[in-house]
């Protein structure tokens, strides 16, 4: 089975939707899937490349439109042969490509990974556009079924919709990172009490509620991410006061995660918009056995971490709510380890990469499957 993934980037880009590529194909490849992956660069020529045994094309670029980058090159790369095409989206420049291509004979999967859900000018021009491709699609996976229900993207195409969540890789994060000596050494400087949130500096991360919330929470903030927003929450940080209990450590690569997560006492997604659709990084909080306070979007994000199982719940925007709930699990460490606990079997039942592979895989066995049995049909008819 011949499989192209049609994606924006590829690592070592770093972010969520970046990481899950790479874990999906490294994981189809050994089951001897034949993959190759298909992204955007960084230049305007295409480069072909092997990164970790998988081989990636990266197409040339002539400049950015509706925030994506515009690359025609990608029409003609979709006519190499495959027998599925798997279109990771939103995605407007690989969906225009689908279209205008002259493709072999294939299946196609799309992963929807969000709405466009602020821009909302560009989702009305976008539309046509979108509608086009999901209805083509011979199968969709939306990552969590409360997105699924709140996506009026998803909605007319309900029926071949399958709810396959993100997976990472649990042999990178654990209990066992609060014995690493880097872990010991980030709670020698920065505790007893540290809350650790990630991701990038961005309006719908709700890093300026937690920043608020902290005015009420005794304890040192690490917000580990960089983005356009970085000075104006630097600048809201002394402002409310709390400057020397947040450090900003910037980017970090997630192979350097693991000594923040051992470090943490809580986890914090503080997330205020639909655009936050899963925030894999639970997960890896999960892993490592920390509690999570996260909000009550209608995405994906309280199906990751769930109220009063692994953690606290608390509605988005909602600064004083979020440092109750940080304040309840500093105050009841029974309560947060027992949280904790259960996260890390949470993690290990419904989030491994091996299950997101394995259900991926079935998928494509399914829908191949049928279209053999189709054929067959046809040419008995």
């Amino acid at each position: 089975m011949r499989v192209l993934q049609l994606g924006k980037y590829y690592e070592p880009h770093v972010g969520g939707i970046e990481t899950h590529l790479g874990l999906l194909a490294h994981g189809l490849s050994a089951h001897g899937i034949e993959l190759e992956v298909l992204v955007h660069g960084a230049a305007t020529k295409t480069v072909q490349e092997t990164v970790r045994g998988i081989h990636v094309t990266r197409v040339g670029a002539l400049g950015r439109l509706m925030s994506t980058e515009f690359s025609p090159s990608l029409v003609t790369e979709l006519a190499r042969p495959y027998d599925i095409l798997h279109l990771h989206t939103p995605h407007p420049m690989a969906m225009l490509a689908y279209l205008a291509a002259r493709k072999p004979t294939h299946r196609l999967v799309i992963t929807h990974h969000s709405d466009i859900v602020r821009q909302a000018r560009v989702r009305g021009i976008l539309q046509p556009l979108f509608r086009a491709v999901l209805a083509r699609a011979d199968a969709i996976i939306a990552t969590s079924g409360r997105y699924l229900e709140s996506s009026e993207e998803l909605r007319p195409y309900h029926s071949k919709v399958r709810v396959i969540p993100y997976g990472i890789d649990l042999q990178q994060f654990s209990p066992a990172l609060k014995q690493v000596p880097s872990a010991r050494d980030l709670r020698a400087r920065y505790g007893p009490r540290i809350i650790l949130a990630t991701g990038r500096l961005i309006y719908y991360k709700g890093f300026e509620v937690l920043l608020d919330a902290l005015k009420s929470v005794s304890a040192h903030l690490l917000l580990i991410g960089d983005g356009p927003l970085r000075a104006a929450l630097e600048a809201r940080a002394r402002r409310n006061g709390v400057g020397d209990r947040v450090t900003f450590v910037g980017a970090v690569p997630n192979q350097d995660m693991g000594q923040y997560y051992g470090a943490a006492d809580v986890f914090a997604l503080p997330s205020t918009a639909r655009s936050e659709a899963f925030g894999i990084v639970q997960i890896e909080a999960l892993a490592s056995a920390l509690p999570v306070v996260n909000t009550s979007l209608l995405s994906g994000v309280p199906d990751v971490s769930l109220h009063e199982v692994t953690g606290l719940t608390v509605p988005p925007n909602d600064a004083r709510a979020l440092a109750g709930a940080l304040n309840r699990l500093f105050e009841d460490v029974e309560l947060a380890r027992r949280f904790g606990a259960r996260g890390r079997e949470r993690a290990l039942e419904r989030f491994t990469a091996e299950r997101m592979v394995d259900e991926t895989l079935a998928l494509y066995r399914d829908i191949t499957a049928t279209s053999a049995v189709t054929a067959v049909q046809v040419g008995l008819g």
